[in-house]
């Protein structure tokens, strides 16, 4: 019996021509999304409606980029002070390439430096980045289940021991989740590590969530039966998703969370009505060897 995470079980590609729409996969910010709404998946996923950017979105987008620039550095560089000089920069290219005053009025951009500051030196409370050199940060990995689900996402950050054992970490920004919430965290984290799994045939020994706003952390020992699990719900998810995708039936289902959604005016749920189906853009087919499409760039991060 094949083991249903062998590499090898991915299946070919062919020569496939590609819609006119770029083809799906499946994210773990989408397929939070569509567990939490199919609609607002939907929205987001296919209609591609735009959301205007928030304060705590762009803090964590900043924030990331001096992780990762610090992280670049050598070792011996990685001091708290090196750090903290790092921030000035990244505000500055967070205002001229993105727009920011459009998020962060300039008005406040002297208190949102010094909350991208504050984020960054908790980091110190964590850990101690002068100890160990990551293999990689933000790292953008592209491959696909053993029945064919098409997976793609970013690595914050990935750390091998000398020994061999891998540690996949992610950073937070925002407040840890009540402890009911974890398990949901924890199926982000699952993602990736399945991911990881598909492309280097490797089970990480850790996943690891760090909340910088408070300095605690989450940590998740995975096993070949939780990653099993895991790709077994991903595509059940994925097709539930393809068959919606084709007749274009994706409900809203109500929660708490919808007083957050942008997306109110276009929910028959609060008398709104979504814009014509525009159709299903098609699925995006990984080729056997999805390990060469491993890459440091691709698309853009998820939220």
């Amino acid at each position: 019996m094949t083991d249903p995470l062998e590499i090898g079980a991915i299946p070919a590609a062919g020569d496939v021509p590609l819609p006119e729409r770029k083809p799906l996969a499946l994210s773990a910010s989408r397929a939070s999304d569509y567990r939490q709404c199919p609609l607002l998946y939907r929205l987001r996923a296919v209609d591609r409606i735009p959301e205007p950017k928030t304060r705590a979105q762009v803090l964590g987008t900043v924030v990331h980029s001096v992780l990762e620039e610090l992280y670049g550095l050598e070792q011996s560089e990685r001091a708290p002070q090196r750090a903290a000089d790092l921030v000035p920069a990244a505000v500055e290219r967070f205002y001229a390439e993105e727009d920011g005053a459009t998020v962060v009025p300039l008005s406040d951009r002297a208190d949102f430096q010094a909350q991208v500051a504050a984020l960054v030196a908790a980091l110190y409370g964590v850990e101690d980045p002068q100890r160990f050199s990551p293999a990689s940060c933000e790292q953008y990995l592209v491959t696909a289940t053993a029945a064919g689900t098409p997976l793609h996402g970013f690595l914050d950050r990935v750390d091998v021991a000398p020994t061999g054992e891998v540690r996949v970490v992610d950073y937070k920004t925002g407040k840890p989740p009540h402890p009911r919430f974890q398990d949901q965290a924890m199926f982000q984290m699952r993602f990736y590590a399945l991911m990881y799994q598909r492309i280097h045939g490797v089970l990480p020994a850790q996943l690891k969530l760090i909340y910088l706003k408070n300095g605690s952390w989450l940590t998740f020992t995975p096993d070949h039966a939780s990653l099993v699990e895991t790709e077994a719900s991903l595509d059940a998810l994925w097709s539930e998703i393809e068959r919606a995708g084709q007749t274009g039936d994706f409900r809203p289902r109500t929660s708490r969370l919808c007083d957050w959604c942008n997306h109110q005016a276009l929910c028959p749920a609060f008398g709104g009505t979504p814009p014509e189906y525009p159709g299903w853009p098609g699925t995006r087919v990984v080729p056997a060897g999805a390990r060469d499409l491993l890459t440091g760039r691709g698309e853009p991060r998820s939220s």
